[in-house]
């Protein structure tokens, strides 16, 4: 249900962007409704995230890569302020953390949560 909305939001933010959705060996729509926003659509079927993160990054050659789940949980109007330390060279990485708004999110899920990913 959220995965449109999230990959509507990343183009309206970043409109070059390649936006890549990935399979991981999902039993509902996501696919379908990543790709009718324009999304690339990829699989890998041996699941997990850790799996799925080593496959974009054998897949995919970008010199930025920024990368949220599709539960629309991240605020991607702030993916301009997040890569701007990378483009100006003052950071290899940066690693934003999302805040609890309707419901609690436990000490592990707050650096990453599962999910696909964009």
């Amino acid at each position: 249900m959220t995965i449109g909305n999230v990959g509507k939001n990343i183009r309206a933010e970043r409109p070059n962007a390649d936006i890549y959705v990935y399979d991981n060996n999902l039993t509902d729509r996501t696919v379908t409704v990543a790709g009718n926003v324009g999304a690339i659509c990829r699989g890998e079927k041996i699941k997990g995230k850790g799996n799925v993160v080593r496959r974009m990054f054998a897949d995919i050659e970008a010199d930025i890569y920024v990368m949220v789940d599709g539960n629309n949980t991240y605020d991607v109007t702030s993916v301009k302020q997040l890569i701007r330390p990378t483009l100006c060279e003052q950071a290899d990485m940066v690693n934003a953390g999302r805040q609890a708004r309707r419901r609690r999110i436990c000490a592990g899920h707050r650096l990453g949560k599962h999910g696909g990913a964009f």
